[in-house]
């Protein structure tokens, strides 16, 4: 995984993970990988791979079993969608709005 430097790493790894959910190469009730498991595969430190399952535990869209590993929350496709629409809504279709009208682009050119 490639990382942005303008956003947290562990903000990267929790939107890739919720990524795969939305695509469904993970589903609802997958085992996902250990902390350090994540860590050494993404090239991390575990505390940062922490960080995003704390994250995405806070979201809802994974639990802890305790000895057993992290799952896939029931109901994670849809927390899921619903946190990247708004996103989307909120910052990322603004931006794209306003460089539209800078670059004089109609609507009807991209669809």
């Amino acid at each position: 995984m490639e990382f942005n430097r303008n956003k947290s790493i562990y903000l990267q790894i929790a939107e890739g993970i919720s990524e795969k959910i939305l695509s469904g190469e993970l589903k609802e009730g997958d085992r996902i990988l250990s902390v350090r498991e994540l860590g050494a595969e993404l090239g991390v430190n575990p505390n940062t791979a922490m960080r995003s399952y704390e994250k995405l535990t806070a979201d809802g869209i994974i639990y802890n079993q305790r000895g057993i590993g992290y799952f896939v929350a029931d109901g994670a496709r849809r927390i899921v969608l619903s946190q990247m629409r708004q996103e989307f809504l909120e910052i990322e279709l603004p931006d794209i709005i306003r460089r539209m009208k800078l670059l004089e682009i109609n609507p009807k050119e991209v669809f």
